[in-house]
């Protein structure tokens, strides 16, 4: 799935805090081995330039030109070497990094295992891949959940569905070779409201937006929103369940 049309706002709608930011780069630059890294779905680069700027050698790949060129007019060190690929079919050779990661990316790739597989060839016998996956948590979970019952099968994730937990990931990195050694959570403060979540819905900031027609997006805004003040009270603008948890997932590939 291609974030062409979603570059304007993406950075905007799916920012993260600078102290989440930083504990999740010093996540990174903790369990990576020294050596270039790859990271696939780069997108803004919000993860990979910062990373880049820390002195570490960064790789990124994407399928969104758009997305590719919000990362370069950010990346005025050049630090990052980007360009145009399927994750599912890495132009990489066997072993070509010491180590991979990816967040919020793998939900967006039908074949997602093969993304996997791909991400643990590109890494070296004794490297490290590190897997965010993404999704909702908290009462925004709560919020998207409803909106696929608004929307039905279009909203769910095209990929990888964390729904039901991780043993799939687990189980696809498994296969690819890699073991998981330990899961380190952060934390990311959300300065938003439901007000101005529904606002992103209805403009189609989501991807789970996309498929749905018009027609069919509005009424679920309208039902949505119905249902949050009765959830949760008429004041829609105030914060809205400000503290996420993310879940970096480590995995060591076999030597």
């Amino acid at each position: 799935m291609s974030f062409e049309r979603a570059a304007d706002v993406y950075d905007g709608t799916r920012l993260t805090d600078p102290a989440a930011l930083a504990h999740a780069l010093d996540v990174l630059d903790g369990v990576l081995p020294p050596g270039p890294a790859l990271e696939i779905g780069v997108g803004t680069g919000a993860i990979a330039v910062p990373l880049a700027g820390r002195g570490r050698r960064v790789v990124g790949v994407d399928v969104s030109e758009a997305m590719l060129e919000r990362l370069r007019g950010k990346d005025g060190a050049g630090g990052v070497a980007v360009a145009i690929a399927d994750a599912t079919r890495l132009p990489i050779a066997d072993g070509a990094f010491a180590g991979a990661y990816c967040r919020w990316v793998l939900h967006l790739i039908a074949p997602w295992r093969d993304a996997v597989y791909e991400l643990c060839r590109s890494v070296a016998p004794g490297g490290v891949v590190v897997v965010e996956p993404g999704g909702y948590s908290g009462g925004w979970r709560e919020v998207w959940l409803r909106f696929v019952e608004e929307l039905g099968p279009g909203a769910e994730p095209v990929g990888l569905d964390a729904r039901g937990g991780y043993i799939d990931l687990d189980e696809a990195l498994a296969a690819a070779g890699a073991h998981k050694r330990t899961v380190i959570e952060t934390r990311m403060q959300i300065d938003s409201s439901l007000e101005r979540f529904l606002g992103e819905a209805a403009g189609r900031a989501y991807s789970w937006t996309w498929r749905a027609g018009d027609g069919e997006l509005a009424r679920a805004v309208d039902a949505v929103r119905a249902w949050a003040i009765e959830r949760f009270g008429p004041d829609l603008t105030q914060r809205f369940s400000p503290d996420a948890p993310q879940s970096w997932r480590v995995y060591d590939l076999r030597t």
